[in-house]
């Protein structure tokens, strides 16, 4: 059975590249995806391990230059009224003919954003971030698997576009972002509103226009807005022109006519959903709320926050620390953390009598974190909590 199916997608294959020589691209490209029904038929019933890490060698191979023949094809009809458009060296499609040179206005606008392209990784991964595990698959199944699966999400099946990350401040959301700019093997843009909002008449808008332009030559990528709700509040009478033109803007990249949006995530991040205009919402198909950590998840926060520091907590100690840190956000548990390890630097200061020590003395004894120092410290941030919080409503918070 499975020599059936490999022979006949051995002689597609053939007819594909005799095509693919012959720059009949359209046909060439039928004839690779006609191919790869047959080689999943043919992985499917052979039993051979060597063959088949062969055949899914080859497969790749065909599939990698299928997407190439795609996306030269996509460039060729959205160039059909200027130049031609040209296969680079590669295999891949410039984009450009002879007759469209950018312009010294898109070069200007592109290298502005330029800086936006995180060039390295900020080594965050899933792994580092405590609970959130609805957020990390929703973010997984839109970012890693529509890279390293590509063949699972076609037809109806199609990867998510927009991703709304909203909740308490210092909960993980932009800690996230940079997990998905870690582990995604994408381009990565992080942008906020400085970065596309422009003092001159009509460039904000042109600025978005080039980032998602951006995004488009450099798919799959990830376009991560920060505070979005700075860029997209509600439309109403008091708003300004300017405004009111980014906002149009970024509704008609994300999801306006004739936009390709395939192969681009949004990633928006803010602390008040509901100052988000309508349609800016709509635009995120999935909102993930981020709110604050479970009594497991604040334990494995202060394991993460103490990571390799030599203190005298034990296991025990994480989940009285937990129990008595409701209500802390993720940014609060990083807080007391901190405050409590400078404790032990604190009394090394304040000493007023020294005695000589040998050579190989080390003060990492009384530099050692121990359980009543977190307790204090966690104790003293929770009384400013509720100090706060009877200043802002007038009542205590055990009413």
């Amino acid at each position: 059975m499975s020599t059936n199916f490999r022979d006949r997608a051995i002689a597609e294959v053939q007819k594909a590249i005799a095509a693919d020589h012959a720059k009949e691209y359209q046909k060439a490209f039928d004839l690779y995806m006609s191919s790869m029904e047959l080689w999943v038929k043919a992985l499917k019933w052979e039993k051979n391990k060597a063959l088949k890490a062969t055949m899914q060698e080859k497969m790749a191979t065909y599939l990698d230059r299928a997407e190439k023949l795609k996306q030269f094809l996509a460039a060729e009809a959205d160039n059909a009224n200027g130049g031609k458009a040209l296969m680079g060296a590669n295999g891949s499609s410039t984009g450009k003919g002879k007759g469209a040179p950018e312009d010294d206005d898109s070069k200007k606008l592109r290298n502005a954003l330029s800086g936006a392209i995180l060039q390295e990784r900020p080594n965050v991964r899933w792994e580092d971030i405590a609970g959130l595990e609805g957020a990390k698959e929703t973010l997984k199944e839109a970012v890693v698997l529509p890279i390293k699966f590509p063949s699972l999400f076609q037809g109806k099946r199609q990867a998510w576009k927009g991703i709304l990350l909203y909740g308490p401040p210092g909960t993980g959301k932009s800690y996230l972002a940079k997990a998905v700019a870690t582990e995604a093997n994408s381009t990565f843009f992080s942008i906020s509103s400085s970065d596309l909002v422009s003092k001159w008449m009509g460039e904000s808008e042109r600025l978005v226009k080039a980032l998602f332009s951006m995004a488009r030559e450099n798919k799959p990528s990830v376009i991560f807005i920060d505070e979005i709700d700075a860029l997209c509040g509600p439309r109403g009478e008091g708003e300004s022109e300017a405004s009111r033109r980014i906002k149009t803007e970024i509704l008609v990249q994300m999801d306006g006519v004739g936009n390709d949006s395939k192969g681009i995530l949004v990633l928006g991040a803010t602390n008040i959903p509901w100052q988000l205009d309508a349609a800016i919402r709509r635009r995120f198909q999935r909102r993930v709320h981020i709110g604050l950590p479970d009594i497991n998840g604040r334990a494995r926060m202060f394991r993460l926050a103490v990571g390799d520091t030599d203190t005298a907590l034990q296991s025990g100690d994480y989940n009285i620390l937990a129990n008595k840190s409701e209500g802390f956000s993720g940014s609060d548990i990083a807080n007391v953390v901190q405050h409590a390890l400078m404790r032990p630097v604190r009394k090394i200061l304040q000493a007023t009598h020294f005695k000589p020590v040998s050579d190989e003395w080390s003060p990492a004894p009384l530099l050692r974190v121990c359980h009543r120092d977190i307790m204090l410290t966690t104790a003293g941030h929770e009384r400013r909590q509720a100090d706060a919080y009877t200043v802002l409503t007038g009542r205590s918070r055990q009413d």
